[in-house]
């Protein structure tokens, strides 16, 4: 027989333990990242993810001219003195994106020179069409670099690596090399495997998705980007207590409050991006930039392409009378009643419950009912227009029916 109680005892001292440490941990902003090669994705195209933390929570999509090639780039709204991409793909199928790094910097290049990576991201975009290309950016980039981070990068030729970088040096792991991603993925949070052993932080966010993905792929399962959104940007799963929030209900009972520590989405939690990128052979503007504006449990992906150039939906992008875009201040309306507390250590604790709930109301819950909707009117769109001109006309009649869902259900949400 179970027993129930030293079961329910167990849970109460692993959630006081969680409780007291998280009170004295002090915040630092980062993100988890994966790069996925075809061999575990459902159309056998490469694909990588990037869940963004930051101190700036409102993000936007944006499309640049570079210096050789076109790119949309997701961004800060407030605008920056120096132009700055947080990850962004450009015509050429090229694709970039960073988590921050604590264990690599080995000099004494001071804070004020440090900081670089979207500068950094923003001008490879506009010069890169291949790997190659960037390993050569790198090798040519004035020093120090001013970055202490680790890059994720797939392009349109196969090709598909994370490159720890510091002011001096870059070190690339092949996503593709079956000795260094033998199940043909890699996981990266904010340390590097080259680096300092056991220095660095993100460790318990790394068990966190590799956990999910291992799982997900010891059942037979493919990724795809829908999965990636729903099973790692809006988990709740905790891998150092082995719990799941939305599957151990008793966690959250009475106020419904939880803290917010080393899950993998969270407060400082800006977007989410998935890059599905094509197969070698295939035109790169096919490359899709999946998007979540602001905090993932209350927002949705909405597909963007480069082929598209200045003409984003415009609830992606910088609005008439806003720097922010529409998509993300409709998440940010929601999100401020999950983080309803502000006094005191209130700002470390969110309402779950009002994310998900034993009722089917939460938050969440509506959200990935209307994203599944999204991708069921995204994929076969996406299909017909491969290979094909933009069709300006084709593109906004598709984003104007996307936003009505998406309108008419944050509508019910807000009320």
């Amino acid at each position: 027989m179970v027993n129930l109680k030293g079961m329910y005892m167990k849970k109460a001292v692993i959630f006081l333990i969680f409780l007291f440490s998280f009170l004295f941990v002090t915040d630092v902003y980062c993100c988890t990242s994966a790069i996925i090669s075809g061999k575990c994705t459902k159309d056998g195209r490469p694909l990588m993810w990037k869940h963004r933390d930051t101190g700036e929570l409102n993000n936007r999509v944006e499309y640049f001219k570079g210096k050789k090639y076109g790119f949309l780039a997701l961004v800060d709204s407030p605008e920056s003195d120096v132009p700055q991409a947080w990850a962004g793909t450009n015509s050429e199928g090229f694709c970039i994106m960073n988590t921050a790094s604590y264990n690599l910097k080995d000099d004494d290049v001071p804070s004020s020179e440090m900081d670089k990576e979207g500068v950094l991201m923003f001008k490879a975009l506009g010069e890169c069409k291949t790997l190659e290309d960037f390993e050569r950016f790198l090798d040519r980039h004035h020093r120090p670099i001013g970055v202490e981070a680790n890059f994720g990068v797939i392009d349109a030729f196969g090709g598909a690596a994370y490159y720890e970088v510091n002011n001096n040096s870059w070190k690339k792991l092949d996503v593709n090399d079956s000795k260094t991603a033998p199940q043909g993925y890699l996981v990266y949070t904010n340390h590097s495997f080259t680096g300092r052993f056991n220095q660095g932080m993100g460790y318990i966010r790394y068990a966190n998705a590799r956990h999910i993905i291992e799982q997900h792929l010891a059942e037979n399962r493919l990724i795809t980007p829908e999965w990636i959104f729903s099973d790692l940007s809006r988990s709740f799963y905790h891998s150092l207590l082995n719990i799941d929030l939305v599957k151990d209900s008793m966690l959250v009972k009475g106020s419904g409050f939880f803290v917010d520590q080393d899950f993998i989405p969270r407060k400082s939690t800006s977007a989410s991006i998935v890059f599905a990128g094509v197969l070698e052979g295939e035109n790169p503007l096919n490359t899709v930039m999946w998007t979540i504006l602001g905090y993932p449990p209350v927002s949705v992906a909405v597909p963007l392409f480069v082929k598209a150039a200045e003409n984003q939906p415009s609830f992606m992008v910088k609005g008439s009378e806003s720097e922010n875009a529409l998509m993300c201040d409709m998440a940010l309306r929601l999100k401020e009643n999950v983080f309803p507390v502000k006094r005191g250590n209130g700002e470390k604790y969110f309402n779950f419950s009002l994310l998900y709930n034993n009722h089917g109301t939460g938050y969440m819950q509506a959200i990935q009912s209307l994203e599944k909707r999204i991708f069921d009117k995204s994929v076969p769109f996406i299909e017909k227009v491969r290979d094909k001109e933009y069709d300006s006309a084709a593109f906004e009649d598709f984003y104007n029916d996307l936003f009505a869902g998406i309108e008419e259900v944050y509508r019910l949400l807000e009320d």
